[in-house]
């Protein structure tokens, strides 16, 4: 059996979006019996509490490409992710979101791009957006950041709409908001030929986004933390302790020098006082005290973490469809 025996997986992580799943599923399959691709659809329910997992079953068990995993509980988008990935059986794997948003006629071009051109990774770009204000100007922000941090060249690395060769996506680990910094991980991770194409953006047919403003905050904290565990996960020394070099170095040196000041004032005869008494003092205490601890605890207790196998283990509940013969 080769490598990868489907051409497609198109992996789709939801929470509480019941009524656009039959469109979504029936449009996908129409798209891919007019194209004649070998596919899959891995629908990840990401603990909803509606009747998500219901339908999910439903549609399984009337068309067995799609297939289901269901968390016990909400993990988040990042590890719907990350599960569908590993799940996943297509040489090229397309994500979209579930609430229509994401146009499945858009997948051909997207494979295409990757198997023909040899793209490792094509991002969506929603030139135009049907989103509030209060979304949009956050997500121009948060690019300008992430080009700006990574040198990664997206217009909107937000999109959930995205093709990857089968091999990027089975390499990136997903935690936390990491979903939002795929493409970084990706480059840093070896593949360097990532691409864009503009997509088409849907307003949202059924209910309301289940993000609020503060994913940015979280977004954009994820990636210092991938910009620092990448740049200096192999060699830490070369950022903590030059840190702590200069910090203790200066405190040192300010000890010196308040302690040489203190004997060159009794000398000349001015009235004696402790070194305690100066707050200088206290200042390049502090200076030594953080040279040692506040760089390593911090920084390397983020390594210790994104280094742990546990940050990707999520407990799935049910399967549907998973794990059967395929053809």
């Amino acid at each position: 059996m080769p490598p990868y025996p489907l051409q497609l997986s198109v992996v789709i992580p939801l929470y509480n979006e019941e009524e656009s799943l039959p469109e979504l599923c029936a449009w996908i399959e129409r798209v891919m019996n007019q194209h004649q691709f070998t596919y899959e659809v891995i629908l990840v329910d990401d603990g909803s509490n509606d009747h998500s997992w219901r339908v999910i079953r439903q549609l399984s068990f009337e068309n067995p490409q799609i297939k289901g995993l269901r968390f016990s509980r909400n993990y988040g988008k990042s590890a719907a992710l990350h599960t569908g990935f590993q799940a996943a059986q297509g040489q090229v794997i397309i994500t979209m979101d579930a609430d229509l948003q994401d146009s499945p006629d858009e997948i051909p071009e997207l494979y295409r791009l990757i198997t023909e051109d040899g793209y490792d990774l094509i991002s969506g770009w929603k030139q135009k957006r049907y989103d509030p204000l209060t979304k949009t100007l956050p997500t121009k922000l948060f690019n300008a950041v992430s080009r700006w941090v990574s040198g990664v060249n997206l217009h909107d690395f937000n999109c959930g709409l995205k093709a990857y060769d089968a091999p990027v996506a089975k390499s990136v680990r997903l935690y936390g908001e990491m979903h939002r910094n795929i493409p970084i991980l990706a480059k840093w991770n070896g593949f360097g030929k990532i691409g864009e194409k503009a997509v088409q953006h849907q307003a949202r047919k059924y209910g309301k986004t289940k993000f609020g403003l503060e994913r940015f905050i979280y977004g954009l904290l994820d990636m210092l933390t991938i910009v620092f565990v990448n740049r200096f996960g192999k060699r830490p020394m070369h950022l903590f302790g030059s840190f702590g070099v200069i910090s203790f170095l200066l405190g040192f040196v300010a000890t010196l020098w308040l302690a040489f000041d203190k004997i060159y004032s009794v000398s000349a005869g001015h009235k004696f006082r402790n070194l305690t008494d100066d707050p200088k003092f206290f200042l390049a205490l502090t200076a030594i005290i953080v040279g040692f601890q506040l760089f390593l605890a911090g920084f390397l207790g983020e390594l210790m973490a994104s280094n742990s196998e546990r940050t990707t283990e999520y407990k799935v509940r049910e399967k549907a469809g998973i794990g059967e013969k395929v053809g």
